[in-house]
């Protein structure tokens, strides 16, 4: 008789379930936020280890139906490392491949489509500092920097078509450099973060910059600009409201007890 087969669970390390299950419910929160574009954004996740393996979503699947076990994951020439039923989107690959061989300090690699993140990205300024929410975007958001690299929360990549071709990798790697957010222009929004519930804060607050900014516009009346002195001072600001334990601690739990309750299934 055959050996029954063993479950997902069961073949991977406890460290790797757990960022299967952090990944699986962020698609589903990124459903429940109205973030996603049917099947046709990402979110991926670093697996530890020398391999530079990453998890994926499986193509097809709608990002409210994704579990831990459904999650493909792939190396760095988007092979399967576990057999799996679904493809991957070769889009996807590309960028997040991308980033995550340039950036060891990067375990989550959040992009949507979103209409106001498209919308802001198809603007010649960008995200322009009219909100709270835009401060910390642009200044907040930054992670550990080198004394001599500019403390930007957000970098700016033009628009190449779908991202299917390998010889965009240097430039997108380049233009995210050392920021955690990247407005892929023409495109949509892009975050990256040590850990899936710091990229989700970073799309969370950089989404909403974007609504109240194409709120603001479409009112017609002249904009108020955050003066820089006021941005200046956001930083210490952020990690002061965050709390001991960070973002992870303070915003995650919840927002799994709430999925639990909404859309539960995603830990399985």
């Amino acid at each position: 008789m055959n050996a029954p087969q063993k479950s997902i669970r069961e073949q991977v390390s406890e460290q790797e379930w757990k960022l299967r299950v952090d990944l699986a419910a962020c698609y589903r929160l990124i459903a429940m936020y109205g973030w996603d574009d049917m099947v046709f954004t990402h979110v991926s996740v670093r697996v530890p280890g020398p391999e530079h393996h990453f998890l994926i979503n499986p193509y097809g699947l709608m990002f409210d139906e994704i579990t831990a076990s459904s999650l493909v994951k792939v190396d760095m020439e988007c092979n399967p490392v576990l057999p799996s039923p679904y493809q991957v989107n070769p889009a996807g690959f590309v960028i997040h491949s991308t980033v995550h061989a340039a950036r060891e300090d990067v375990v989550c690699v959040l992009h949507t489509h979103t209409i106001a993140g498209t919308a802001v990205s198809a603007q010649k300024q960008g995200l322009l500092p009219i909100s709270q929410q835009a401060s910390v975007a642009l200044i907040g958001m930054g992670i550990s920097q080198a004394d001599d690299e500019p403390a930007n929360g957000i970098g700016y990549h033009d628009y190449e078509g779908i991202a299917v071709n390998d010889d965009e990798r240097p430039r997108l790697a380049h233009d995210l450099g050392h920021n955690n957010a990247l407005i892929l222009r023409n495109h949509g929004l892009l975050t990256v973060g040590p850990t899936v519930a710091d990229a989700f804060l970073r799309m969370y607050t950089l989404e909403n910059a974007c609504r109240v900014q194409i709120a603001a516009q479409s009112g017609g009346a002249q904009l108020q600009m955050i003066e820089p002195k006021v941005l200046d001072g956001v930083r210490n600001n952020v990690r002061v409201a965050a709390g001991k334990g960070g973002v992870e601690a303070l915003i995650w739990p919840p927002l799994l007890r709430k999925l639990q309750r909404i859309n539960p299934g995603f830990d399985v």
